[in-house]
């Protein structure tokens, strides 16, 4: 009699710890499954300034369905796909107006941020109109910035991003360099494209920096655009444009689909 009482107590408990294993491992699966929203954060260079095709509702944040994001959603179907960046945007607009659609339920960020925040815009401006002197003055200015002030933006971004979104992977692109250098390049001397390149390099290490500490994964695209860089002969970025200067110094179409997309869709 004892025997089968404890060989009922014992089958019984098999059952009940047999049972709450299966349940959290239910559970577990139905996590993984619920987070695989994808959301997209950033600048121009995620919403896709200067690949032209831009969606009528994202007005002057010109949303692009030519931009890495827009393409990998096409190719991938995520359970949803919210598409926030904005052009023009830095750390603090990211923070104020493209977090929203983040939940539990994002299994995936993009994010491309800093450039502004450094003065990109600034940047290429005195480069191009003043002397030699005058445009590495102003990248030092820049880097400045990006040693003292920039790490502590991008950490809000960061953090705010893995406290709204949990599950979530999380992938940083960073930017390309500019110039090709050597050989001759109407408009702007080596000493001003190297000095450019230099800076974007500047930069992309100190978000790289910051992306290695948070744990999220960092999307170099400098390799991606070698060969492609303005003055190369297959520039896959738009040089100065006076008719539309908002798409200056941004990646055409090309840019976006070879480079930009591989790179996200390896990292992803």
């Amino acid at each position: 009699m004892r025997r089968s009482r404890l060989a009922a107590y014992m089958t019984s408990l098999l059952l009940a710890v047999g049972a709450t294993l299966t349940g959290a491992a239910t559970a577990q699966a139905s996590g993984q499954a619920v987070a695989t929203g994808y959301v997209a954060l950033g600048d121009s260079y995620s919403s896709g300034v200067g690949a032209g095709s831009y969606l009528s509702s994202s007005g002057d944040c010109k949303r692009s369905t030519r931009a890495y994001p827009y393409l990998w959603a096409t190719a991938n179907a995520p359970s949803s796909f919210d598409f926030t960046a904005c052009s023009g945007a830095r750390t603090g607009d990211v923070l104020a107006s493209q977090m929203g659609p983040l939940g539990a339920g994002t299994g995936l960020v993009s994010v491309s941020v800093g450039g502004n925040d450094a003065g990109f815009a600034d940047v290429m401006t005195t480069c191009v109109l003043q002397s030699d002197s005058a445009c590495v003055s102003r990248i030092n200015t820049a880097k400045a910035y990006v040693d003292s002030t920039l790490p502590g933006q991008l950490d809000k971004v960061y953090s705010a991003i893995s406290a709204k979104a949990p599950a979530a992977h999380v992938v940083v692109l960073g930017y390309p360099r500019f110039y090709q250098l050597g050989g001759t390049c109407p408009g702007l001397s080596q000493a001003k494209r190297s000095a450019i390149n230099n800076a974007a390099d500047y930069l992309n290490t100190a978000i790289a920096k910051r992306v290695a500490d948070h744990g999220f994964t960092f999307g170099d695209v400098r390799s991606a655009f070698t060969g492609h860089e303005l003055c190369s002969g297959s520039a896959w970025l738009h040089s100065l444009n006076l008719l539309n200067v908002g798409e200056s110094y941004h990646p055409r179409a090309a840019g976006q689909s070879g480079g930009y997309l591989p790179v996200f869709r390896n990292a992803a």
